[in-house]
C-alpha cells in the first residue's frame, strides 16, 4: 500500500506550509500529493506550483470540478500539468454539489453520471490527440451549423495514458468508476465498512467492463492525529467540526452525500441528528451529536502501533493508496504525522 497527502484548500490557513509539508512528502517516498478545489482556490495553479518544487512525488487534483471547465479545457490542463511535472499527474474529476454547481458555477445538477461519463469520454478522446468530435446528451463537439470544426490537441502530454480518478460515494457512482476510470478518490473510509460501501460497487464495475479491480488504485483520504492511545477520545475531538461539517451541512437536506454514506454504516438515527443541528445553525450541537465511534472509524487516530493496526485494516479491506491529512496548523506537527504515517507503514508491513 502507497501513501498520499492532501493539502486540501489553499487559503484554509497553512499555505505557507503547504510547499514544506510537500517536499517532506516528496522526500519520504510519498506516492502522490493532491490539492482540492471548491469555491476558492483552484487546484491547478497550486498543483504547478507544488511540481515546480519537488522532484518524484506525483501531483493529483482532488478534485478538478466538472461543472467548472469544459471537457477540452480539462483535457488542456490534464495535459500541460503532465507535460511541465515531467510526467508526474494524475486527473481526478468529480461532479461536486448541487449548492456549488448551481450557486457558484451556474450549471444545472442534473444527471450527474450520464454527465461524469460524457465528460470522462471526451476528455480522453482529447488527449489522444485526435481530432475531437463528439455527440451526447450533454456536449455537442463541434457545434452543429456553426464554424466550429474538429481541433486536435496540440500539447503533447508526458505520458500516452494519464491516470484518471473520480470522486465516488453513492453505489451506481462507484460501479460507474470502476467501469470508466483508473482509480476512486474516497472520504470518510471505514475499513469495517468498505466492501460493502464501496468496493462491491467498484468490483461490479470493473467486471461490467471486463476487468478485475488488479491494478485499480483505491484512494480513501483519512485524518490523521497522532497522540497516545490514552488521549485517542481527545483526538478524536479534533474532528467534530470536519464531521459535522460533511455529515450535516455538505449539501441540502435531500442531497447530501456524506449523510447517506453513514446513514449506510449503520448511523441512520445519528446522521438524521448531526444534519438537523448543523442545517438549523447548531454547529456545535451537531459536532457533539458525532458518535466517538464513527470518527475513530473514519481517521487515523493514537499512537504509531495503533495507526499501523489501522493500515493493515485497510490494505486487507482494499486499499492501494491511503491519502493522509494531518492535522493541526504547526508546520513541525504536520511534518511529524508524516514522518509517522511512514514509520506506522513500514510497521505494519506494507512498506
Amino acid at each position: 500500500m502507497r501513501l498520499g497527502i492532501n493539502l486540501g484548500y489553499w487559503g484554509a490557513g497553512m499555505d505557507s506550509d503547504n510547499l514544506a509539508v510537500a517536499q517532506e512528502a516528496d522526500r519520504l517516498g510519498y506516492s502522490v500529493c493532491w490539492a482540492a478545489e471548491a469555491y476558492g482556490s483552484d487546484a491547478a495553479t497550486v498543483l504547478s506550483w507544488v511540481a515546480a518544487q519537488t522532484e518524484r512525488i506525483d501531483i493529483g487534483s482532488a478534485i478538478f470540478q466538472i461543472p467548472a471547465r469544459a471537457p477540452a479545457m480539462t483535457a488542456m490542463t490534464a495535459a500541460t500539468l503532465d507535460s511541465l511535472s515531467g510526467g508526474r499527474f494524475r486527473l481526478g474529476l468529480g461532479v461536486s454539489g448541487p449548492q456549488v454547481s448551481e450557486g457558484w458555477y451556474g450549471v444545472k445538477f442534473d444527471k450527474p453520471l450520464a454527465r461524469t461519463r460524457e465528460y470522462v469520454d471526451i476528455v480522453r478522446k482529447a488527449m489522444t490527440r485526435e481530432r475531437l468530435s463528439y455527440e451526447g446528451e450533454h456536449w455537442t463537439l463541434p457545434l452543429p451549423g456553426g464554424p466550429g470544426k474538429p481541433l486536435k490537441l496540440t500539447v503533447h502530454p508526458q505520458r500516452e495514458h494519464i491516470p484518471l480518478y473520480i470522486a465516488a460515494i453513492g453505489p451506481k457512482n462507484l460501479q460507474q468508476t470502476g467501469e470508466i476510470a483508473d482509480g476512486a478518490l474516497l472520504i470518510f473510509p471505514s475499513a469495517d465498512h468498505l466492501e460493502e460501501t464501496a468496493i462491491s460497487h467498484l468490483r461490479a464495475g470493473r467486471e461490467k467492463a471486463g476487468k478485475t479491480l488488479d491494478g485499480f488504485d483505491v484512494c480513501p483520504t483519512l485524518p490523521l492525529a497522532v497522540g497516545a492511545d490514552k488521549d485517542v477520545s481527545a483526538l478524536a475531538d479534533m474532528f467534530r467540526p470536519y464531521t459535522a461539517l460533511y455529515v450535516g451541512g455538505m449539501g441540502s437536506p435531500k442531497q447530501n452525500f456524506y449523510n447517506q454514506l453513514a446513514q449506510r454504516m449503520g448511523y441512520g438515527k445519528e446522521a438524521a441528528e448531526i444534519q438537523e443541528k448543523y442545517l438549523s445553525g447548531d454547529k456545535e450541537g451537531a459536532a457533539a451529536a458525532i458518535p466517538e465511534r464513527l470518527i475513530d472509524q473514519t481517521t487515523l487516530l493514537g499512537s504509531v502501533e495503533r495507526i499501523a493496526e489501522r493500515m493493515q485494516a485497510y490494505a486487507a479491506a482494499g486499499v492501494t493508496t491511503l491519502t493522509l491529512a494531518p492535522a493541526g496548523f504547526a508546520l513541525e506537527d504536520r511534518l511529524a504525522s508524516l514522518r509517522a504515517g511512514t514509520e506506522a507503514l513500514e510497521r505494519a508491513g506494507l512498506a
